[in-house]
């Protein structure tokens, strides 16, 4: 299964916002429960759509920065990124299959 990269604030520009294909940035931490539901829901997204759309994740605790210049104010959180800005946001744990259609538009 393809791994999720992580990224940080020191390379969040290049990765993301400068990234020629939508990106899917999951901001989680190790002690939150429904991110690590989320997870392998976001690796089987990004194993069978990751031609269309990058996924990645970002530590919060240990990547303070672009979150809060975000306003990510609870997680999960998950924003899609195109041409440096954020097209959609996606607050909380949810099935597969409604992440699937939150992000039809990215993927389809």
């Amino acid at each position: 299964m393809a791994q999720m990269q992580a990224v940080t604030d020191a390379d969040f520009e290049g990765e993301v916002l400068k990234s020629d294909k939508p990106v899917l940035v999951d901001f989680w931490a190790e002690w939150c429960g429904p991110c690590r539901q989320v997870s392998p829901i976001l690796e089987e997204i990004y194993a069978q759509h990751g031609d269309k759309l990058t996924v990645v994740k970002m530590n919060v605790d240990e990547n303070p920065v672009t979150p809060a210049a975000y306003r990510v104010t609870g997680i999960p959180t998950l924003n899609v990124y195109t041409n440096g800005e954020v097209v959609k946001q996606i607050v909380g744990a949810k099935p597969k299959a409604a992440l699937l259609n939150e992000l039809s538009e990215f993927i389809s």
